[in-house]
């Protein structure tokens, strides 16, 4: 695949960093991560309405931009960078393709269009407490109560945790399954109103603040099924590995960031009468990063446009680029802090902000072991 971003492409980029530099300092980021919500509501107001990000990737017809994820793969990359604090990924990536992959049309006609305009953040709830990414990890309960056709003939029980923004989100997309069932079978969609009866949510301690995650108690909890009953294993498998390609762009954005940071400090530090850059151990470290990050932008482009074209393969070039991501972003965020010195250990320096995002994003929908894992498998089948 030869593959380059094209002239309109690169001029939405350069606009996105512009707007995200000066709403998304690292001054704002402190203040935002320290508050309940996590989101400025006048930068999210622009962010929906000003830009139409969180429908870059709806199709007109929902009210949408109709790109692709080559598109939505852009946006990411500036908010990695920029570390925006704001429900997109919750909303956008995970609540809104989960309805565009399952929902009917009814449903895709009644539920995306205020997801696109930003008149209602979504989230997706599908991990629980052992953490486990996969199906087999789904253990909350959906009983039906009526005769299975209406919108709230279902009841919710159990629990959802790490549930990205599920704590401010007005509405949850939920991951459930028949009782007595297994696996992929039985498991279906719904969709819960933040304030249905029954329903408890607690905010969660994290070790990256910038990521708001929340723990959602069931307890016959009102629901209304998205797409078929039953149905839901290839269209909610199909929204992970979506997420996943999302996620690397948001990643290897984060990454370039934080090079840059470190190649700047070393320009600046001098130790000796010369700057600590022009050392061969530093330059040595800063050609290492510059390879691992172009690589991994390399993968996350090739995932988005393979996502785009529908090739064959995408699933497990979507593994590759989270696995490659994963590992780059930490990597790049451990020698950053150790290009900044002392200082790169401090609360001060900023570098702890991109190495918690790091963190977190490496386990987040799957660490690299557990993409590598699907990617060998995918590739065999």
């Amino acid at each position: 695949m030869n593959f380059n971003f094209t002239e309109e492409q690169q001029e939405f980029r350069l606009v996105l960093r512009r707007f995200l530099e000066d709403k998304s300092p690292t001054t704002e980021v402190r203040r935002l991560m320290e508050t309940d919500e996590g989101c400025d509501p006048e930068v999210w107001r622009q962010v929906c309405q000003d830009l139409g990000l969180t429908g870059v990737h709806i199709p007109e017809a929902y009210g949408g931009q109709g790109f692709g994820f080559v598109e939505l793969g852009i946006v990411l990359e500036e908010m990695g960078r920029a570390l925006l604090c704001a429900p997109y990924f919750a909303s956008t990536v995970l609540a809104a393709t989960t309805i565009l992959n399952a929902g009917t049309e009814e449903q895709k006609v009644t539920y995306l269009p205020p997801i696109a305009a930003g008149d209602v953040i979504a989230t997706l709830a599908f991990t629980e407490d052992n953490g486990r990414w996969d199906n087999e990890g789904v253990e909350m309960t959906a009983t039906a109560s009526g005769d299975g056709t209406s919108g709230d003939s279902y009841t919710l029980n159990g629990t959802k945790s790490f549930v990205l923004d599920g704590a401010t989100a007005s509405q949850i997309v939920v991951l459930a399954r028949k009782p007595g069932s297994t696996g992929d079978v039985g498991l279906s969609l719904f969709m819960v109103a933040a304030d249905a009866d029954g329903l408890g949510r607690r905010k969660l301690k994290s070790m990256d603040p910038t990521r708001k995650l929340a723990r959602l108690e069931f307890k016959n909890v009102s629901a209304a099924l998205i797409g078929e009953e039953g149905g839901a294993a290839v269209p909610f498998a199909r929204t992970i590995d979506q997420a996943a390609v999302c996620l690397a762009n948001e990643m290897v954005g984060g990454a370039d960031k934080l090079r840059e940071t470190a190649v700047d400090y070393t320009l600046l530090r001098v130790q000796f009468g010369r700057a600590i850059g022009s050392f061969q151990a530093i330059k040595h470290k800063a050609a290492d990063m510059l390879l691992e990050v172009e690589s991994a932008k390399s993968a996350a482009y090739y995932a988005a446009e393979a996502l785009d074209d529908d090739t064959e393969d995408w699933p497990a070039v979507a593994s590759l680029a989270k696995a490659c991501a994963s590992d780059t972003y930490m990597q790049t965020a451990i020698v950053t802090t150790q290009m900044h010195g002392g200082i790169g250990f401090t609360w001060d320096n900023d570098t702890h902000l991109w190495f918690k995002r790091a963190k977190s994003s490496e386990a987040f929908l799957g660490d690299s072991h557990h993409h590598r894992e699907l990617m060998m498998q995918r590739w065999q089948d």
